[in-house]
């Protein structure tokens, strides 16, 4: 029996294991052996493990993460709306103080500077974090295609006034 391959009684577990489609790490946890060790005896008993299963399990575990990031990407978003709302939304502004350190509440028709300060920065913190779960698309419209369009339509008036020019010159003559 070549070195490292485990005891030949426990071969028949292994191939049954095996041909349940299980992979060499869950049968290495269930047979309590090391992977390298399941690794060699299957080689030497004739038996693969299937990639295919185990790529097709790592790209439904990167998808479900992807999904996932892509929620709390628009949650943050969510939060980060909700959040800028409250910059001009009345509250209260709570302090304590005086010689006795009596607690106060005064209504305020918006926050202080300081507060808002603050709920700016949570604003813009949230939003950083949605983009880095959930990048904006490189190409998704915006300045670029706006450019682009400006452009054509002023290809067109100019192709037009050209033309115009062309068709009023001929009926002056």
């Amino acid at each position: 029996m070549p070195h490292g391959v485990m005891a030949e009684d426990r071969w028949d577990e292994l191939r049954d294991l095996h041909a349940e489609g299980k992979g060499r790490n869950v049968i290495a946890r269930e047979m309590g052996i090391a992977t390298g060790c399941v690794s060699r005896t299957a080689a030497h008993l004739g038996l693969t493990f299937d990639r295919t299963a185990i790529q097709a399990a790592t790209a439904a575990r990167l998808a479900d993460l992807a999904e996932r990031r892509s929620i709390l990407a628009e949650e943050l978003t969510s939060d980060a709306e909700r959040l800028r709302t409250k910059l001009w939304e009345p509250t209260f502004v709570y302090a304590f103080g005086g010689a006795q350190n009596i607690f106060t509440k005064e209504p305020v028709d918006e926050p202080p500077p300081a507060d808002k300060r603050s709920l700016m920065s949570t604003v813009g913190i949230a939003v950083d974090k949605s983009l880095k779960l959930a990048p904006a698309e490189a190409n998704s419209g915006g300045a670029d295609d706006a450019k682009s369009m400006i452009g054509k339509l002023a290809q067109g008036i100019s192709a037009l006034v050209n033309e115009n020019g062309d068709n009023s010159s001929e009926t002056t003559t």
